[in-house]
Order: C-alpha cells, then sequence, then structure tokens
C-alpha cells in the first residue's frame, strides 16, 4: 500500500484577491481565465459524461438483480473489513500507519501552483522570485491550518443505547463529512477570506461553528445526531459507512434539524441537496439535475418563501472499480479551482479524509484518525482552546490512489455556479434536449 505523505514545511501562501465578495489581500488568488491549465467547462462535460460508464460495465457484469444487489455493497464491507484488520492489529499509532501508510515529513520541489478550495497559490520561482514563493507558501499554510479538523474522539457520552463513547476506528467518514459541513458554515458566515486569529478573543461565529459539531446530543451535527439521522441509511455507531449513505445521512439531518427551529434561527443556514441517480446504495449513479430541481430544495428550505437560499450541493461518485479511472483525474483536479469547491470525502479502504486542496498529481488532506480527548465548548466562550480543531501538518496523497468511491462537496451562495454545473450535467447525462 503506497504511503501518504506529510508536509511540515512552513507551507505558507500570499494571494491577490479573495473569493469572497470582498477581496481581502494575501489570502489567495482568485480564478482567471488564464491561471489554471483546467478548462472547468470542458472537463467538468467529460466528467459527468463519461463517469458513469463505470456502472454499464458494473450492471453487465451482473448476472441477476440478486448479484447485483450483494455487489453494491461490496465496497462496503470491503471498507468494514480493512477497519476490522487493522483494529486487531493493535494501537491507535500502529491502525493510522497500516491504514494511512507511515508518516513521511518533507518538503516537495515542485513548484506548480497549488489550488485550495477555489483559491490558487502560486509558488513557482520563475518570475516572482523566492521572496513571492516563500509568501505564497506561507499564505497557503495559514490557509490550511485555518480549515477546521475533526477526529476521533474519546470519552464522551454513550451513543444512543450503546455503550460506544469514542469513534476511534470506526468514525473517519463521519468526522471527514463534519469537516466538509464546518467549511460550509465558515465559508457562509465568515467568509472565505477568513483565517483563525493568532489571538483570542475569538469570533462568535466560530466559537459557535465549533459548538455545533460537539460529540453530544445538545449539539445539532454531532456524530450523535447523524448516527441517529443516518439510520435508514446503514449509520450505526460501530460500523463504517460509505461516501452516499453519509450524504444521505447529512440530507436527512438538516431536515430533521429545519422541522425544530424557525426559519431565521437554522442552525445550518442554507438547502441540502444530494445530487445522485441511484436512491438505495452505493453504486451511485450518474448525478443528474436541473436549476429547477435546486431551486425547489430552495424554496423547500425557506418554507415557500423564496425561490433561492444558499444551498450546499453533495454529490457522491463512483469512478471507477478498484481505483479512480484516470480519464477523471483532470475533473478532480479542477474541482479545485471552482470557488465554490468545498473539497471531497475521500481516502483508502477504511481510511476516509478530508480533501482539500491539489497540486500537479497530489492532493492534500485533512486527516481525522487521531484520537483526542471529547470537546465541548461553549457557544459563547470566545477564549476557548480550539488548538485541537486544527492542524498545522500539511499531508498529501497522490490523487490516482484514491478509492474511487468518493463524494465532492459544493456551497453555492447564489444561482451563478448551480447552472454552469448543472447545464452540463444535464447535456451529458443522456437527456433529450
Amino acid at each position: 500500500m503506497k504511503g501518504f505523505h506529510e508536509r511540515n514545511d512552513s507551507l505558507n501562501c500570499s494571494s491577490k484577491a479573495s473569493i469572497d465578495s470582498s477581496p481581502t489581500p494575501g489570502t489567495g488568488s482568485e480564478p482567471g481565465p488564464n491561471d489554471s491549465k483546467f478548462s472547468k467547462t470542458s472537463l467538468w462535460s467529460n466528467f459527468f459524461a463519461s463517469a458513469f460508464s463505470v456502472f454499464d460495465t458494473y450492471s453487465e457484469s451482473s448476472s441477476s438483480s440478486a448479484c447485483e444487489k450483494k455487489s453494491s455493497f461490496s465496497k462496503t464491507n470491503g471498507w468494514t473489513a480493512a477497519v476490522k484488520r487493522v483494529v486487531s492489529g493493535g494501537s491507535m499509532r500502529r491502525i493510522h500507519e497500516r491504514v494511512l501508510g507511515p508518516s513521511k515529513i518533507g518538503i516537495s520541489s515542485s513548484t506548480s501552483d497549488i489550488w485550495l478550495l477555489g483559491l490558487c497559490y502560486k509558488i513557482s520561482q520563475e518570475s516572482s522570485g523566492d521572496v513571492d514563493a516563500t509568501s505564497a507558501l506561507a499564505a497557503f499554510k495559514q490557509d490550511f491550518s485555518s480549515r477546521i479538523l475533526m477526529t476521533y474522539r474519546k470519552g464522551f457520552d454513550a451513543i444512543g443505547e450503546t455503550k460506544i463513547t469514542s469513534d476511534a476506528s470506526w468514525g473517519c467518514m463521519l468526522r471527514s463529512s463534519q469537516m466538509l459541513v464546518a467549511q460550509a458554515l465558515l465559508f457562509h458566515r465568515l467568509g472565505r477570506s477568513w483565517r483563525k486569529p493568532s489571538q483570542k478573543p475569538f469570533d462568535l461565529a466560530y466559537i459557535e461553528i465549533l459548538h455545533q459539531f460537539g460529540d453530544s446530543e445538545a449539539s445539532a451535527f454531532s456524530i450523535h445526531n447523524l448516527v441517529e439521522a443516518g439510520k435508514n441509511y446503514g449509520l450505526a455507531a460501530g460500523s463504517w459507512v460509505g461516501p452516499y449513505a453519509m450524504c444521505r445521512s447529512w440530507e436527512s439531518l438538516a431536515r430533521s434539524k429545519r422541522e425544530e427551529n424557525d426559519l431565521e434561527c437554522q442552525l445550518l443556514p442554507m438547502a441540502v441537496y444530494v445530487v445522485s441517480g441511484d436512491e438505495d446504495g452505493e453504486r451511485g449513479g450518474a448525478p443528474v439535475v436541473c436549476i429547477e430541481d435546486a431551486s425547489r430544495h430552495c424554496f423547500e428550505f425557506s418554507r415557500h418563501q423564496a425561490d433561492w437560499t444558499p444551498i450546499l450541493l453533495l454529490v457522491p461518485l463512483v469512478l471507477g472499480l478498484d481505483k479512480v479511472n484516470p480519464r477523471y483525474i483532470p475533473s478532480l483536479q479542477a474541482t479545485f479551482t471552482f470557488p465554490q469547491c468545498l473539497g471531497i470525502l475521500g481516502g483508502k479502504p477504511g481510511a476516509s479524509t478530508y480533501i482539500v486542496g491539489v497540486q500537479e498529481e497530489n492532493v492534500f488532506y485533512l486527516d481525522p484518525h487521531d484520537v483526542q480527548p471529547v470537546v465541548n465548548l461553549s457557544s459563547d466562550n470566545l477564549e476557548a482552546d480550539t488548538s485541537s480543531y486544527h492542524c498545522d501538518i500539511i499531508r498529501y496523497i497522490p490523487l490516482d490512489s484514491l478509492d474511487p468511491s468518493l463524494a465532492i462537496g459544493f456551497f453555492c451562495r447564489d444561482k451563478g455556479f448551480p447552472v454552469n454545473l448543472m447545464i452540463s450535467m444535464i447535456f451529458v447525462s443522456g437527456h433529450p434536449n
């Protein structure tokens, strides 16, 4: 198994503009027509046009509906089996090393652009010189370390009627998904240009977001409430779950929280839309979506008061059988150039991570596989210790080593992005013009 690599250098970066509506110098450069070698429209068209040929192959290889049903759960069983093999091997440190590979620290020699959740960091020394490149690396690290990290926790109240008080060895997909949703809330409430302050007191909105992901039933988006909301999709304390079921579980949790609160007091102030072509399992299916579907979700979220609201798009995909088909690599790279990008839930069987950036053939990720003591922050404690929710160690993995079962997230504040993406999906999905 190829090992994950770590980069613990002082990677930081400068930027020209923010993805936010109010640009802030020094945070990263907003993608422009000449900033990226990826052609977004053509790549996404090819992506959704060809990515799902795997399902045709899948169906042809099944001799009966019973076989198809059995195959649809083989990937989940593979993840679960991998976790069980690793857990039987010893300590959590050994779990981390055996599943993810031994940790390595080093400095990449590449000077290619780095894309982190829609921001471009130019570290090439050819035209700017060493000073600018060093500044860019410094800003990149500041951006990376400001992303919210969710890891395994121990010592929380038992989940439901179980006696489970830790999610070590089984909760990595839940933690990865929490990170993605937490970034959506950060983008919505504080903007893409926000960076974690070096001094206290912290922003109230930042503390309130962390509070919502505390490890107790009182926290809206806790692992306890996720497990409860995802029961119909196979979520259970102590068991691993795949990206498709995880996305559906968030859709269910968001719906239940929406019904509990008034529109003005929504804890997740955005519609949630899972873009998927299969309602029954993790095989996924071509994501068929149109602007009318997104608008309907927004209309329902606003309780019939608005045609459009901020919306969280979750797109579960299967991009191959045993590994990601090489034809989709450019499209996955291009994903991180969209200003609305929230990253990818993915990794290796039994080891989900939260992927936030790309440089050439490598992707950067936040790793949930460290076990930390439970922390439940008060929603108004602006002096709280939040160090366990951030990470300065920058890890990367080859893009072609990802498990083909993954999910992509987008946060769309307005209609501009969904129109472009969804039209692409519609025209390549075989629907008549």
